[in-house]
């Protein structure tokens, strides 16, 4: 069975709009241009899977019961667009937490490749025909350490701009919106994956 290519997506920032630690399902909205670039990007036929670090885990803001109540809002906002949440893989970790499970250094953690690499396995991806979108450069670098094409949102997100040669993505776009257009137009360059599909 051939390995299929995906479309990766940050949450925070990315797809909803950026509200600090929030799990709270009431409070979930799609980030301007979201909701129009998640169809999109649906019409490619590809698996869409969000990536997301949740450190507020490891800080104990939240529990696992409270992220899973996000991960069926998620599910409902994308089908809603029109779209479908193939998977969501999240990161609990963060060395300087306060929950001694999750307080550690990992390899899932953004701007570690390790949830792209997970779901590749899981989900028989191709990484290498994949695309990572995300608002700042640890999504970025994520997706170039496993192999991916990168789209950067320029939404104010990234503060730091610490460069790098994994930290140069290859296109930079205003919103999702913008993301999807540019990924469509990629993958149709490439011929054949998007006959039949309307852009």
């Amino acid at each position: 069975m051939a390995l299929s290519p995906a479309i990766f997506l940050d949450k925070d920032g990315t797809l909803l709009a950026d509200v600090p630690y929030n799990v709270d399902p009431a409070l979930m909205t799609f980030a301007p241009g979201a909701r129009a670039g998640l169809r999109r990007l649906a019409s490619t036929g590809l698996p869409l899977v969000v990536i997301s670090n949740q450190s507020g885990l490891a800080y104990g803001r939240f529990d696992e019961a409270q992220l899973a109540a996000m991960a069926q809002r998620l599910k409902r906002m994308f089908s809603d667009a029109g779209a479908q949440l193939d998977a969501l893989y999240w990161c609990p970790h963060h060395p300087a937490g306060s929950v001694s499970r999750y307080a550690r250094l990992c390899d899932c953690r953004k701007p570690a490749c390790g949830l792209l690499r997970r779901a590749a396995k899981d989900l028989r991806l191709d990484l290498s025909a994949s695309w990572m979108i995300g608002d700042i450069l640890d999504d970025v670098e994520a997706g170039r350490r496993a192999g991916c094409e990168t789209v950067l949102l320029n939404v104010g997100n990234e503060t730091i701009w610490r460069g790098g040669p994994l930290r140069r993505p290859r296109i930079v776009v205003p919103d999702l919106l913008a993301a999807a257009d540019a990924v469509l137009a990629r993958l149709a360059s490439r011929g054949g994956l998007l006959d039949g599909v309307a852009a």
